[in-house]
């Protein structure tokens, strides 16, 4: 692991970890050796790790989507084994930087002001990087995209994987028709609405109703199909445990979600008063009777500040696997349109065939940020 892409790989493999691992809470007062835990001014909470053989590029981290009910921590900062990824990023030469931005659940906007202020305050003590990379996963990855667009002169190159990136509204809308499809094809499993989950939903989440959910599913799995399909959701026809899987997720940011991000965006953003669900075995019946919702229009207007607009100076590469069920792939090609055709030779998606989310391989992850950082 001594040459240069042996270095990467390892630290993609780190990312990966940290993508994929369940949320393991680390005190601020607990830091790594060699790490800085500082706030920054909006009270976001920082961390900043320098190694001495620092090679004098900045690795920053924006990281993914943290339920509300959390409290603000660190999260995803270990391996399942325990190691710091801090440390071992330190350890390639790369100095690391994150921060929990000053909220959890809908933090996008304030996200990227809390980057911007990260990178600010590690300039103002250890002077300009060489070389500054942003790197965000899943919900991350909107924040370092935006972060790209908006202030490419802050950044050198950036790395988005599997995020929402082609559509905010679209995701919001993709959680809010998987809700109000999987009550029409399973009713009277989860109480209230895709608008108004109660709160003992989330208290009881994993003792109730995931296996509630599951054993749904599970007994009628011709129509937990159907709902996948008709809501566009990606599973593996080859491993029938990520129908459930896929259903379990996407209800998850439904139930921990929703209320958040409608105190927020200042009302529902989720509306398909128009929507037209097709692939069932009775469209008719399906269109007729599923539950209909109608958007607020401050939260219409207030989504549009989260949306990407293309506008690339900077190197982007976007890694994403084709059957994401939670961001699906469809954001690669919403994207698409949204560069224009001088800028187009900035962004380098990456389609990986898989199914899951963020579900990639350390090669493949060590790959694309090796293409990264070597962006002119």
């Amino acid at each position: 692991m001594r040459s240069r892409a042996g270095r990467i790989l390892l630290f993609a493999l780190l990312v990966h970890v940290a993508a994929l691992a369940a949320p393991v809470a680390a005190a601020p007062s607990r830091v790594p050796p060699g790490c800085v835990l500082d706030r920054l001014p909006s009270q976001a909470w920082s961390l900043v790790c320098v190694p001495l053989a620092w090679n004098g590029q900045l690795v920053v981290y924006a990281p993914g989507y943290t339920a509300p009910q959390l409290p603000l921590d660190f999260y995803q900062l270990t391996t399942p084994d325990g190691v710091s990824i801090p440390q071992l990023i330190g350890s390639l030469g790369f100095a690391f930087a994150t921060t929990t931005y000053r909220q959890n659940g809908l933090a996008v906007l304030e996200g990227v002001q809390d980057i911007r202020e990260l990178t600010a305050a590690f300039r103002a003590v250890h002077g300009p990087p060489l070389r500054t990379h942003i790197t965000g996963v899943s919900y991350g990855s909107l924040v370092a995209t935006l972060l790209a667009e908006r202030y490419p002169g802050e950044f050198h190159s950036a790395l988005a994987a599997c995020g929402p990136i082609g559509s905010f509204r679209g995701q919001v809308h993709y959680i809010g028709d998987f809700r109000v499809l999987f009550d029409y094809f399973f009713p009277n499993t989860i109480p209230g609405s895709p608008v108004n989950v109660p709160p003992d939903v989330a208290e009881q989440w994993t003792s109730v109703y995931v296996p509630l959910i599951t054993a749904r599913l599970s007994a009628n799995p011709a129509r937990a199909v159907e709902l996948l399909r008709v809501a566009h959701a990606a599973f593996n026809p080859n491993d029938p445990s990520t129908v459930v899987r896929t259903a379990l997720n996407l209800l998850w940011y439904n139930v921990f979600g929703s209320a958040d991000a409608t105190d927020k965006l200042g009302g529902n953003p989720f509306s398909n008063r128009t929507r037209l669900y097709f692939g069932s075995t009775n469209d008719l019946r399906l269109n007729l009777l599923v539950r209909r919702v109608s958007s607020s229009p401050a939260a219409e207007a207030a989504m549009a500040s989260y949306e990407t607009n293309g506008d690339l100076r900077i190197p982007l590469v976007t890694l994403h696997t084709t059957g994401d069920e939670i961001a699906p792939f469809a954001h690669e090609f919403l994207f698409w349109p949204k560069v224009d055709t001088a800028a187009r030779g900035q962004w380098v998606p990456i389609p990986i065939a898989r199914y899951g989310h963020c579900s990639f391989t350390a090669t493949e992850i060590g790959l694309s940020f090796l293409f990264t950082v070597g962006l002119p």
